[in-house]
């Protein structure tokens, strides 16, 4: 009971920061520490059973990584190649279960607040929920390694591991080790290298948001690493969303007009995205107030140009002349959110803007893949 309340109130103090960013379940207070040696062997055990031996020709017991939903070992497997084994916690539906009904009465709470009035916190939160509830279902997060995989072929320099399915079960996926994983090797590389880095991540990002419409949502350190040579790591797909044709489209087309700083077609997009609007909405306001948002951001650098105040911002004008934003657009805006960080400290000077131009072009006049 004690550790649900602290667990409540840090949301709670997450919702009322000034500078909301993206809030993940190791933000919830769930179990992060490594599982003990003893329950880590049982656990396999249970999931292969009299199968370990003729699949595995060793695991080391000591996790080499850990987080809210799985454990992560290095092994071989019978054949010979080097692997890593992500072995969901055991219990970890339950605890995530609590987390997420406390999430939903903390959104029913927040939702009653003035400012707030009339928009679908509760639909948000649902969308939310199933998909962080989708990070247990292992079965399908293989499946979208393996698509991640594919996707991102096309992206050089981008190195999503390969799966091995036949090794894979419904609590545990097998998949190439990644030697030399370092969160601070982006530190040690030459400015230049730190800008294709950065260039890199936008691109994979681009591609899975106005190409694919397949996104990774949660490439925080520890699901993306960089390489001194110029290259990216990309891991842990079980926060992955498809979006729908619709939403991809608009999304797109947003991004390119912001590029080109059309800001009342940025406002036009936003309407026809919007799930609903009040009796009493404003649209000749949200249209000018709109336009001017996107003009005052147009073509920044990375260290000028906040996408988590553009976004709340935007969001602010919708709430005030009455537009409800659509649920599906969480996604891609928790995926920039994730990873603007990341590359603003590779590349403070980067454009996200420009950057994108080259494949939302590809993407709305060329050939979808």
């Amino acid at each position: 009971m004690a550790a649900a309340r602290r667990r409540e109130d840090r949301v709670i103090g997450c919702l009322r920061a000034p500078a909301l960013g993206p809030v993940t379940l190791d933000d919830l207070d769930i179990v992060t520490a490594k599982l003990p040696e003893p329950q880590a062997r049982d656990a396999l055990a249970s999931i292969y059973g009299a199968e370990f031996d003729a699949t595995f020709a060793s695991i080391d017991m000591v996790a080499v990584a850990s987080g809210s939903v799985a454990c992560v070992y290095r092994g071989r497997l019978a054949g010979g190649e080097d692997v890593a084994v992500k072995l969901q916690r055991p219990g970890i539906e339950a605890v995530m279960a609590a987390d997420l009904a406390m999430m939903a009465r903390i959104g029913a709470l927040v939702g009653r607040l003035p400012w707030l009035r009339g928009v679908p916190i509760g639909v948000i939160l649902d969308h939310l929920s199933a998909a962080v509830y989708a990070q247990l279902d292992f079965v399908r997060e293989a499946d979208n390694l393996e698509r991640l995989r594919t996707n991102l072929a096309a992206v050089s320099r981008v190195w999503v591991p390969r799966l091995y399915r036949q090794a894979s079960r419904e609590r545990a996926i097998v998949m190439e080790f990644v030697p030399e994983l370092d969160l601070k090797a982006a530190e040690r590389c030459a400015p230049s290298v730190r800008r294709r880095l950065a260039t890199t991540t936008l691109c994979a990002m681009y591609r899975m948001l106005f190409m694919d419409g397949f996104v990774h949502c949660d490439l925080h350190p520890g699901n993306l690493y960089f390489r001194p040579s110029g290259q990216i790591v990309v891991l842990d797909a079980g926060f992955s969303r498809q979006l729908s044709a619709k939403m991809r489209r608009l999304f797109s087309e947003f991004f390119l007009e912001m590029a080109l700083g059309r800001g009342w077609r940025c406002a036009d997009i936003v309407i026809e995205s919007a799930a609903g609007r009040r009796a009493d909405a404003d649209l000749e306001s949200f249209r000018k107030h709109l336009a001017e948002l996107v003009i005052r951001n147009w073509r920044l650098p990375a260290v000028e140009f906040s996408l988590i105040g553009f976004a709340t911002e935007m969001f602010e004008l919708q709430r005030r002349y009455g537009l409800h934003a659509a649920p599906e657009l969480v996604f891609p805006l928790l995926s920039l959110l994730v990873i603007e960080g990341s590359v603003r400290d590779l590349d403070p000077q980067i454009d996200f803007q420009e950057t994108a131009k080259p494949i939302l072009t590809q993407a709305m006049f060329g050939t979808v893949h």
